[in-house]
């Protein structure tokens, strides 16, 4: 069984390659290759439960947007989250135009610096080398943070 994400080396960022046999899957994944970044995902109790949501004209602006909405729950509260679950999903076009949603339930607790070994501080989500394909074993999706 593949391992839901690695981590890959770039020169100024941090980057991860997240997998999944389907695309909420590979979402959850992403948001769990991040999250462990952040901080060490032992020690965070799933105390507290925050809604995200995104919404995208790509699969690639909706991975972006709910990664980044994950990114900033935690930044704005002092929360270090454990997982995140993809609770909605909807991937279609209207108008012509895609237009794709997708809502869940991020889970953790405040930060404590006795008790969680922080990571890598995360700034932001880039689209820089951005990517969200499918394969014939699943999804799998490419992200760079910026750090």
């Amino acid at each position: 069984m593949r391992a839901p994400f690695e981590v890959i080396e770039h020169p100024a960022d941090v980057g991860f390659r997240a997998y999944g046999a389907t695309i909420e899957e590979l979402f959850a994944n992403a948001a769990l290759a991040m999250l462990s970044l952040g901080c060490a995902l032992e020690g965070i109790a799933e105390r507290e439960q925050r809604e995200v949501a995104a919404d995208g004209a790509s699969i690639e602006a909706l991975l972006y947007g709910w990664l980044a909405d994950i990114l900033a729950a935690g930044d704005a509260e002092h929360l270090v989250f454990r997982r995140a679950e993809v609770m909605q999903f909807r991937l279609g076009k209207a108008d012509g135009q895609t237009q794709s949603e997708i809502g869940g339930i991020a889970y953790g607790e405040k930060f404590d610096r006795s008790r969680h070994v922080a990571g890598t501080y995360i700034k932001a989500v880039t689209y820089h080398q951005l990517r969200v394909e499918q394969t014939p074993d699943g999804w799998r999706a490419q992200v760079f943070l910026d750090v």
